[in-house]
């Protein structure tokens, strides 16, 4: 039977049950819960020292309103980075390359701000809609502008994820496949694409941890213009 390289980012199913759900779960079974230990393990020191500097990036940029929306946050990103990485592990499904699923992450998310905002400061929210001191014929046309960037934000969210990701998986693929296929005809050309796939395969691995920070990054960041 003859294989698509879009196959890969089909989601599993059994008996027709779609298991993405398990594959979302599944991450979350791998962070050990805190215990009430005085003295802790290496890891466990470890995964608190990347959470304290991870929430304090996050929390970087957001005024001191903003800082309760932090457990939110960190488990967003914790949850993406870990479903990216565990994405590049041989027989393995990425939700994230799926466009739904991002939006379905982006839209509440970005959704929660804007009404923050509007709840908050909604002459502060309203104002970043027409830029001061914009000359009369054209506010007709910035508002209609502002209100359309505003509105793609969570769609532009997800396709970065998705399209980020998604790219990086068929690079992989196609790269494997050609160093497999020239291995018995060119060896010394198939070498040279297996050192080049090591290369993209820490790239990708660089870009699944990037792409989760960017996502929240730019989550918190919307998130300062509404508070």
């Amino acid at each position: 039977m003859n294989l698509s390289f879009f196959d890969q980012f089909m989601y599993p199913s059994l008996l027709g049950i779609p298991l993405i759900l398990i594959s979302l779960l599944f991450p979350t079974l791998l962070i050990p819960s805190p215990n009430k230990r005085w003295i802790t393990n290496r890891f466990s020191t470890l995964q608190l020292w990347f959470f304290q500097l991870t929430t304090k990036q996050i929390m970087m940029p957001l005024a001191k309103k903003g800082h309760k929306w932090a457990l939110i946050l960190l488990s967003l990103m914790i949850l993406l980075l870990m479903i990216n990485l565990l994405g590049l592990l041989p027989y393995t499904f990425t939700p994230t390359t799926q466009l739904s699923m991002n939006l379905a992450l982006a839209f509440p998310l970005w959704l929660a701000t804007l009404l923050t905002g509007l709840r908050n400061q909604p002459s502060a929210s309203l104002g970043h809609l027409l830029p001061e001191g914009t000359p009369t014929p054209l506010i007709p046309a910035l508002i209609l502008i502002e209100t359309t960037s505003l509105l793609i934000r969570p769609l532009a969210l997800g396709v970065r994820l998705t399209a980020n990701l998604t790219a990086g998986h068929l690079l992989i693929q196609l790269i494997s496949t050609a160093s497999t296929v020239l291995l018995p005809i060119m060896p010394t050309v198939s070498l040279l694409t297996t050192l080049i796939l090591l290369l993209l395969t820490i790239l990708e691995v660089a870009v699944a941890m990037i792409q989760a920070y960017v996502f929240v990054l730019l989550l918190s960041l919307y998130l300062q213009e509404n508070i």
